[in-house]
């Protein structure tokens, strides 16, 4: 264990960073890394509580702001002054308190089914109960079968119409996850823990792209109202695909990503 974010880095060309998902990895991102390498370099981030990261020495770093921190520190270690940056759902929140945070060093912002957090008070601490329950349940039950849990949730119906291969080993790379690390990621960085950034949109400089699952009802939603908080921001709604975008349709997803950032060079 350490207090330092692992990564991967692929490709050659301005950078792009990619924050993934709840139970996820940089491996799970890598598909799409592969298919922006062409011009980019891809800095594929694992964090706090994921992949190669796995759990903190310093628990208290797994929380919303110090992993907000841990990333400017990463790049400030890899002397780049200013990325963009792409998140995937809780990797998008991240994203999202990083440009408000450090608004000079992300260039584009591109959030794929993410939110701003919970600006109820009252359902903020509702889920952060759920978050703290769940990060007991996933302690007692073990990674295999909070997974398993996991996936059965209406959000992701939508991956069931995948070929049994590809979920499989979406499967095989979050069980490479720790129960500890998942929980210690809930309880710090979980939706309910997290401050609210829907006051802090304008904060943003950089021109952000939402892009959302056509299937993805509530994310939908929560595009449309982000988008009108935003300095400059555009919507993309991607065909047949649900909350992961990245799995179920990646083709679509890389034209809409590649057509944003050559329109805003």
């Amino acid at each position: 264990m350490s207090n330092q974010l692992s990564f991967q880095q692929v490709g050659s060309g301005q950078p792009l960073v990619i924050l993934h998902g709840f139970t996820g990895s940089a491996e799970a991102m890598l598909p799409l890394a592969k298919c922006l390498s062409e011009e980019r370099t891809i800095y594929l981030i694992d964090l706090p509580g994921h992949g190669q990261t796995g759990l903190l020495d310093d628990l208290s770093l797994h929380g919303f702001e110090e992993t907000v921190r841990l990333l400017k520190d990463l790049l400030t270690h890899l002397d780049l002054e200013e990325v963009d940056l792409l998140g995937y759902s809780m990797g998008g929140r991240l994203a999202l308190g990083f440009a408000v945070n450090y608004p000079e060093t992300v260039n584009k912002l591109i959030l794929v089914s993410s939110s701003p957090g919970l600006s109820d008070p009252n359902e903020r601490r509702s889920r952060q109960r759920s978050d703290d329950d769940l990060a007991d349940q996933i302690i007692e039950d073990g990674v295999e079968n909070f997974v398993d849990s996991w996936m059965q949730q209406p959000l992701f119906a939508s991956q069931q119409r995948l070929d049994p291969a590809i979920l499989e080993e979406q499967r095989q790379q979050r069980l490479t996850n720790n129960a500890e690390g998942l929980a210690a990621s809930l309880r710090g960085a979980g939706t309910g823990v997290q401050p609210s950034l829907w006051q802090s949109l304008d904060l943003v400089v950089a021109d952000a792209l939402l892009v959302v699952g056509e299937e993805d009802s509530k994310f939908r939603r929560i595009a449309m109202k982000m988008s009108a908080k935003f300095k400059e921001s555009s919507i993309s709604v991607i065909p047949d695909a649900g909350h992961a975008v990245h799995l179920e349709n990646l083709p679509a997803l890389n034209d809409a990503i590649c057509s944003f950032l050559a329109e805003h060079q």
